[in-house]
């Protein structure tokens, strides 16, 4: 698409498949330099090999779950150890699990709230100052149209997605004069295993919102698309 990214770094959570491994896949394929965790040392492993493979010297792997801030610290230690400074920043990680208010346990709530929304938190904590200190940066947010549109069975979810879109806006209006731009995409049903259901030729395929991802950064630096939203073009009928 452009060759503006080439010598670019990026941290991305959650990208060892679905959305986040689409996204790591696209961004070394512009020539930049990927950190990128997992929270299964296996699948982390495999990822690391494969893209390895391909994108010599480009390509790093961690495990982490960013829902514990000392992971996110060691996330950042690794990154910046290995990039040795951060560019872009993709709080990719998330969870959904779906299910009505009375059935929901405490530790599924948590487990959405901690991950989907204090994840993001430690990470973006984590990346402002080196943004700062390296003259700016960009942080892009995996949100969802449930952010925005409640449905049955989805009280954790989506009170974990409207708050990370709201985190987001407030923390674009935080840093933009610090040359930090701040972005949100709103995937519908994306093709992945995420959804517990069917795969399906009409749901999103995570290699477009990885397209989108690639189109956000390239931007030039004056302009700022600050949410995205994107939905398959034709569903299926109800």
């Amino acid at each position: 698409m452009t060759n503006t990214l080439t010598g670019k770094t990026a941290i991305i959570t959650g990208g060892t498949r679905g959305i986040g491994r689409a996204i790591v896949e696209r961004l070394l394929e512009e020539g930049m330099a990927v950190a990128f965790c997992g929270q299964s040392e296996e699948s982390v492993l495999r990822a690391t090999k494969e893209l390895s493979e391909k994108y010599q010297g480009k390509a790093f792997g961690i495990r982490a779950d960013v829902s514990k801030q000392n992971d996110v610290a060691a996330l950042f230690s690794f990154a910046t150890e290995k990039l040795g400074y951060v560019d872009i920043l993709v709080n990719n990680a998330g969870v959904g699990i779906f299910a009505p208010l009375e059935d929901l346990t405490p530790e599924q709530w948590h487990r959405m709230i901690d991950l989907n929304l204090s994840g993001v938190y430690y990470c973006c904590h984590e990346a402002i100052p080196r943004m700062k200190a390296a003259g700016g940066g960009y942080i892009i947010n995996i949100s969802s149209l449930a952010g925005k549109n409640p449905f049955a069975g989805g009280s954790g979810y989506n009170a974990s997605k409207f708050g990370l879109n709201g985190f987001s806006e407030a923390m674009m209006m935080d840093h933009r004069k610090d040359d930090i731009r701040v972005s949100y995409v709103m995937p519908g049903s994306v093709d992945t295993e995420f959804s517990h259901s069917p795969a399906a030729p009409w749901k999103i395929a995570p290699e477009d919102i990885a397209e989108v991802v690639v189109m956000l950064v390239a931007m030039p630096q004056r302009t700022l698309v600050s949410r995205v939203e994107i939905r398959p073009s034709k569903p299926a009928k109800s």
